[in-house]
């Protein structure tokens, strides 16, 4: 009896380190996991800011300018759309997911929207307005990427529609998004999104952000229209 006691009491401390060394191995295991899980984590966290454009410039903002006469007349039809809030913030905190938010409206619109002057389309020299029929100019197609992005709760007033001078000479419309990494264009041209000193363009004028008035950029000259598809 005594010897089937001590056999007992040696069995069980056999089966307790056994069952202690089981949970040894296995919390050393759900550790290595955790660590491949943070460090896979990080990895995926380092590549998507790597992503991100460097940080850039603003564009430099001058005397106040007068809008293109076409974009009073929009105004008149879409009051809202002109408005500004200064309540919003003026610039965009560049995060990964703003960031794929703009490249994916900029490539799907180009995409969606076929380029038409204005002449054909509304037998007018200048008009602005949303492309609502899938046609529209370079000004339309970037009130439409303005509109998709205020509806994924970008704000408005970071948003502004810019005039500039193209590579041939001719007066153009962007989207130019204020980032706290810089001023970065969306344009009907291509599916990058671009820092503005990238573009090639030189720039003239853009809507404010405290008011109606716009305002001029890098002392640009204007152009009298925005007619470029």
């Amino acid at each position: 009896m005594r010897y089937a006691v001590l056999r007992g009491v040696g069995d069980g401390s056999a089966f307790s380190r056994g069952v202690l060394g089981q949970r040894l191995r296995r919390a050393a295991h759900l550790s290595l996991v955790g660590a491949i899980l943070l460090l896979g984590g990080a990895s995926t966290q380092a590549q998507t800011v790597a992503s991100l454009p460097e940080t850039g410039t603003a564009a430099e903002q001058g005397a106040p300018a007068r809008p293109v006469a076409a974009w009073n007349d929009f105004c008149t039809r879409h009051p809202a759309e002109c408005a500004v809030d200064v309540s919003e913030p003026a610039l965009v905190t560049l995060t990964p997911a703003v960031w794929q938010a703009l490249t994916s409206v900029n490539r799907r619109v180009n995409a969606r929207i076929k380029p038409i002057t204005d002449a054909a389309h509304w037998n007018v020299v200048d008009r602005w307005d949303f492309p609502d029929d899938g046609f529209g100019d370079c000004e339309d197609i970037q009130l439409l990427k303005r509109r998709m992005l205020i509806e994924r709760r970008l704000p408005r007033r970071a948003l502004r529609m810019t005039v500039v001078i193209d590579e041939i000479g001719e007066g153009h419309a962007v989207l130019m998004v204020r980032t706290d990494r810089g001023d970065l264009i969306l344009d009907n041209k291509t599916n990058a999104v671009l820092p503005w000193q990238r573009t090639g363009y030189s720039f003239v004028k853009r809507e404010g952000q405290d008011g109606k008035a716009w305002v001029t950029l890098n002392n640009g000259a204007s152009p009298v229209t925005t007619a470029n598809r």
